[in-house]
């Protein structure tokens, strides 16, 4: 072994050398993060569905959905443009299972001053509560809006996370007082 021929004092600094090469960097780029938001509500999962299952209706019942621009209707590879209160992003939808009262879309083109992320995907689905009652859930899962290792504090994971969960709940509640009447 070549250290075998070297003194102490020269094979600490050795071996320090190498066990910095050979440690991880501490910096790393975005994991994935998720959000969810439900909400129970007192109107039948048909019912509930008959306004949530419209990719293009968002705008009806999401309080943050200024205005919605879609083309292709309601199956899979259709795309909409919402509009928000500092931008527009564009969504694809990816699948419609009407039979599971579910959709699923994603972020096609992010914009990241109306919403921190650079990339979700979104699921909806509305399930039988019982007793004429249904409940919704909105799941996603994101990166952040800097998918660099160091990003300013209003484009990193917290931010994200707090964006995606604010629309989340905005949305199931929306979605609630409009199936409700309210």
């Amino acid at each position: 072994m070549i250290f075998a021929r070297l003194s102490r004092r020269a094979v600490l600094p050795a071996l320090g050398v190498l066990v910095a090469l050979a440690a991880p960097a501490q910096a790393h780029g975005p994991t994935p993060q998720k959000a969810e938001a439900k909400a129970t509500i007192a109107a039948t999962p048909d019912a509930v569905w008959k306004i949530a299952g419209d990719f293009a209706g968002i705008g009806a019942w999401h309080p943050m959905v200024k205005a919605v621009k879609a083309k292709g209707g309601n199956v899979a590879g259709a795309e909409r443009v919402l509009v928000l209160e500092k931008g527009e992003i564009t969504d694809g939808l990816d699948d419609v299972d009407a039979a599971q009262r579910s959709l699923s879309w994603r972020l096609n083109t992010e914009n990241v001053e109306a919403l921190p992320v650079s990339f979700y995907t979104i699921s909806l689905s509305v399930n039988d509560a019982g007793g004429g009652k249904s409940e919704v859930v909105m799941a996603g899962r994101f990166y952040r809006g800097d998918t660099s290792n160091f990003p300013p504090d209003e484009l990193n994971d917290e931010a994200a996370v707090a964006a995606m969960t604010a629309f989340f709940e905005a949305g199931v509640n929306g979605l609630k007082a409009k199936a409700e009447g309210k």
